[in-house]
């Protein structure tokens, strides 16, 4: 059977949560959400149907998903889900893949205050390709882009970095007013100077940082005595912002962007075992890992292992805080003026009208991306599932009750000492 996450946190998470709730550190709500999430998508906790076939007598319980951002189980219909609304909103033109990343020295204050941290990184990176696409230099008009948060790397570090994917191109008005679209300037897949962006979006988070930290929201910053020092560092070392191989064809820009939306920390395609020790994962080598001597079609993967117990809290810090938007769009994708703007690329581009996404159901999305129909039994391969029962929400057995208990034990940290 293959390893999964809820198997690495039945094992790991005991001893997880003591060490927790030892030294004060409880799990916040969102960490036990999507823990309990992960130990109960698809099981009976989650509750399900019980499905019968007629035909060969054969039965079986189909149990429910969590649907929880961070469970990798439940991603790939979500997904898809977000790919089909998204085709109706890109356009006809090149796109730019760009990737924003917060130094190192911002990760202590990104454990303490998460919200803050996240949010100044979009308001960042948002302000910043507005003010360039504003820029007659490049574009002179209104962008779109859409913005993916991602705090990790292969092996579940924290790195707190920004995907974008930025149209080349622009919605601008002419001398009189009137609206054309403005491919860029200097070339039809060039945007913008990485270098300049990178100085205009270090400026405008250590900005922002500033004005925190005088206004007293930052007070439960680890470092606050020490940020004249990492004030410092921060303006010392250069901010990285990457720009990738231009892509073309809306097609293309949707399967690519897809690769990151509903991508979680780590999936279970990468997991290779659960032991009684570690956690054994496949992580990507990088080119500067691999090294001029290694041929890349041998060396692009190698297997990690982590003790158990520092695999679950690595995984622990990636997941966002509740309610907090990962994705967002801006420009002419912003949902305040969607319709009207992105209306108007479309048709100077001579694009047809957007259609409305349609829904689609569990049952059509495997028949379409699987080419599984799940209302066939699998046994005589000619009857069809018939309800018997649909079931609730079950209680958890002992095992999932003792994780449970401790897991909402460890939310609430240490009794509070009475005073003498």
């Amino acid at each position: 059977m293959a390893a999964t996450l809820a198997e690495a946190l039945r094992r790991f998470g005991p001893e997880v949560l003591a060490r927790r709730h030892a030294r004060g550190q409880p799990l916040t709500s969102a960490q036990a959400k999507a823990w309990r999430a992960i130990l109960a998508c698809r099981t009976p906790a989650m509750g399900g149907e019980h499905l019968c076939c007629p035909a060969c007598g054969a039965e079986q319980w189909r149990w429910h998903s969590c649907r929880n951002r961070h469970c990798p189980r439940c991603q790939s219909r979500q997904r898809e889900a977000w790919r089909r609304a998204r085709g109706t909103e890109l356009l006809d033109v090149p796109y730019c893949h760009l990737v924003f990343t917060l130094p190192h020295e911002l990760n202590a204050l990104a454990v303490a205050q998460p919200r803050w941290v996240y949010g100044a990184l979009f308001d960042a990176v948002a302000a910043t390709l507005t003010q360039f696409a504003a820029d007659p230099r490049w574009l002179g008009g209104i962008g779109a882009f859409t913005l993916v948060l991602h705090t990790w790397t292969q092996d579940l570090r924290r790195h707190l970095h920004l995907h974008a994917l930025m149209a080349c191109g622009a919605l601008a008005r002419d001398a009189d007013g009137q609206p054309h679209w403005q491919p860029p300037r200097r070339s039809a897949t060039f945007l913008f100077p990485v270098h300049a962006l990178s100085a205009v979006f270090k400026g405008k988070f250590l900005a922002a940082l500033h004005e925190a930290e005088s206004g007293g929201r930052l007070r439960a910053d680890p470092q606050a005595h020490e940020r004249v020092q990492r004030t410092q560092a921060l303006q010392a070392k250069p901010w990285v912002v990457y720009a990738k191989t231009a892509l073309a064809g809306p097609a293309a820009v949707l399967d690519y962007l897809s690769r990151y939306t509903q991508r979680t920390a780590i999936g279970h395609e990468r997991l290779r075992a659960v032991t009684a020790q570690s956690v054994r994962f496949v992580t990507r080598v990088n080119r500067k890992q691999r090294g001029r001597a290694e041929p890349s079609s041998t060396a692009q993967r190698r297997l990690t292992s982590l003790p158990g117990e520092e695999f679950v809290e690595r995984l622990l810090q990636h997941v966002l805080p509740s309610g907090f938007k990962r994705i967002r769009h801006y420009g002419l994708l912003a949902p305040a003026a969607k319709a009207q703007r992105l209306g108007c690329a479309r048709a100077l581009l001579a694009m047809p009208a957007a259609q409305p996404a349609t829904q689609e159901d569990v049952a059509e999305f495997m028949r379409r991306v699987a080419g599984i129909d799940i209302a066939t039994c699998p046994h005589c391969r000619g009857g069809r599932w018939v309800v018997l029962e649909q079931r609730g929400p079950q209680p958890c057995g002992p095992d999932e009750r003792a994780m449970d208990e401790s897991c909402s034990r460890a939310c609430r940290g240490p009794p509070a000492r009475t005073p003498g």
